[in-house]
C-alpha cells in the first residue's frame, strides 16, 4: 500500500494511502458499437525542451500529442480537435491549431471508423470595437476553408470577435447563416459559456441564457440542414435539457456539461445527449467502459462506473473554470501519457498544489490512475517542487 504526503486545504500535511485498483478496460483499437456519439476534447502536449519563452511562444511535442489521440481512438472515443481543451486561445493560436488539425487528420487515416471533428474559430482576428461582422465572417471562412481542404469536419466555435462586433441577436443570425450556408458538411455548433471564457459573456446577443438559447434555437431551425448538433458548455443540466427538447428534429445535443454528464448522456423518456467533453480526456478509460455498458443496456453499471468520476470532474472544472486544462494535463502526466507536467503558455502554474493534491485523491477514488505506483511517484515529484518533503 503506497502512501504519500499531501497538503490539506485547511493547512498542514497528511499521509494519504492509495486505496483503489485502476479500472480494467480493454482497448483493441476497433471502434465499438455505441448508442451514443462520444468525443473527447483532447489536450496538447508541450515540448519542455524547446528553447523558447513559454508565456509568449508555443512549442508542441507533436509525437506525444498525436500518440494521445491514438490512445483515445484505441478506447473507442472520438477526438474533438483544437478545441478549448487544447488551450485554443490560451496558448495555442490559429497557426498552431491548423498544424495540430493537419497532423490529427493525417493520423486518423490509419483508423477506419474513428471519429474526429475540428474546431474552426476566429482567433486570428483581434477582438476590438473596430471589428465588423464582415471581418468575423472572413475569419471564420479562412479557418473553415483550411480545415475542409484537409478533409476535416467542422466544430463551429464561439467567437470572441463576434461578441465585440454584434449589436443584437440579428447580427448573430446573419453571421451564422452566412457561414452555415457555405460549409460542405453539417457542423457541430459550440456555445461556450462565460465560465469557460469570460470574453464570451453575452453570446447570442444576451446575457440572459434563456434569451440567448431562443436565438440559438432559431439559428439552428433556419439552417437545420447544415447543423449536425450543438454542444453547449453552460454547466447547467436544466438549461441543456430545455434546449435539447427545443431542438429541431434530427439535430443532436452534445453535452459539454462536465458537472452532470452521466445523467445527461443516460437521458430520459424524452431524449438524451451525445457527448463532446473535456473531462473525457482525463477519464477516458472510465468513459469508454461506461459507454459500452450503456450500449449493452446496463444503465446501472453505466452510472456505477461514472459516479466516482463526478467529484473529480467538478474539482477539475471548479472556478475559475478556464483553468481546468491544468488538471487535465496533470492527470495525463500521472498516467504516463506524457513525461512531464509542462503546458503551453506555462499554464501548469494555474492551479495550486492543494488543488493538485485533491485531484490525485479524487482520481484514485474514481479508479482512473492507470498505474497507481507511477502516479504516486510523479505526484511526489510535483509536491517536492513546492516544498512538500
Amino acid at each position: 500500500m503506497t502512501s504519500i504526503k499531501l497538503p490539506r486545504a485547511y493547512g498542514g500535511l497528511e499521509s494519504y494511502t492509495l486505496r483503489n485498483a485502476p479500472l480494467a478496460v480493454r482497448a483493441n483499437g476497433a471502434p465499438p458499437r455505441l448508442n451514443r456519439i462520444a468525443y473527447a476534447a483532447a489536450h496538447v502536449v508541450a515540448n519542455p525542451l524547446a528553447d523558447n519563452e513559454p508565456w509568449l511562444d508555443t512549442a508542441v511535442d507533436w509525437e506525444r500529442t498525436i500518440a494521445f489521440r491514438h490512445y483515445l481512438w484505441d478506447l473507442g472515443l472520438g477526438v474533438a480537435e483544437a478545441m478549448d481543451t487544447a488551450q485554443r486561445g490560451m496558448g495555442l493560436d490559429w497557426n498552431g491549431a491548423r498544424e495540430l488539425i493537419r497532423r490529427s487528420l493525417e493520423a486518423v487515416k490509419s483508423r477506419p471508423g474513428a471519429l474526429i471533428a475540428s474546431g474552426a474559430g476566429t482567433e486570428q482576428l483581434e477582438p476590438s470595437a473596430s471589428v465588423t461582422l464582415d471581418d468575423v465572417i472572413r475569419a471564420y471562412e479562412t479557418q473553415i476553408e483550411a480545415i475542409e481542404a484537409m478533409g476535416g469536419r467542422i466544430v463551429l466555435m464561439a467567437s470572441r470577435a463576434l461578441v465585440k462586433a454584434a449589436k443584437d441577436p440579428d447580427d448573430y443570425a446573419k453571421v451564422y447563416a452566412r457561414i452555415l450556408g457555405q460549409v460542405k458538411e453539417p457542423v457541430i455548433i459550440h456555445w461556450l459559456g462565460e465560465m469557460f471564457d469570460p470574453a464570451l459573456a453575452g453570446y447570442w446577443g444576451s446575457s440572459d441564457h434563456d434569451v440567448a438559447m431562443a436565438t440559438a434555437l432559431d439559428v439552428i431551425r433556419d439552417n437545420v440542414t447544415k447543423v449536425d448538433g450543438i454542444k453547449i458548455s453552460l454547466l447547467s443540466k436544466d438549461k441543456e435539457i430545455v434546449m435539447r427538447r427545443g431542438l429541431a428534429q434530427g439535430v443532436r445535443m452534445y453535452t459539454g456539461d462536465d458537472f452532470n454528464y452521466p445523467e445527461l448522456i443516460a437521458g430520459d423518456d424524452r431524449g438524451y445527449s451525445d457527448a463532446l467533453l473535456g473531462i473525457f480526456d482525463a477519464i477516458a478509460p472510465a468513459a469508454a467502459l461506461a459507454l459500452r455498458q450503456l450500449s449493452s443496456g446496463d444503465t446501472a453499471a453505466f452510472h456505477e462506473t461514472l459516479a466516482p468520476t463526478l467529484p473529480l470532474s467538478r474539482h477539475i472544472f471548479k472556478a475559475p473554470t478556464r483553468f481546468y486544462k491544468t488538471g487535465v494535463v496533470f492527470l495525463a502526466y500521472l498516467n504516463g501519457l506524457q513525461d512531464h507536467f509542462h503546458m503551453v503558455g506555462g499554464q501548469q502554474s494555474a492551479r495550486s498544489l492543494v488543488h493538485l493534491a485533491e485531484l490525485f485523491r479524487l482520481a484514485d477514488a474514481a479508479r482512473v490512475l492507470r498505474d497507481p505506483e507511477l502516479a504516486a511517484a510523479r505526484t511526489k515529484q510535483v509536491m517536492a517542487l513546492g516544498g512538500v518533503a
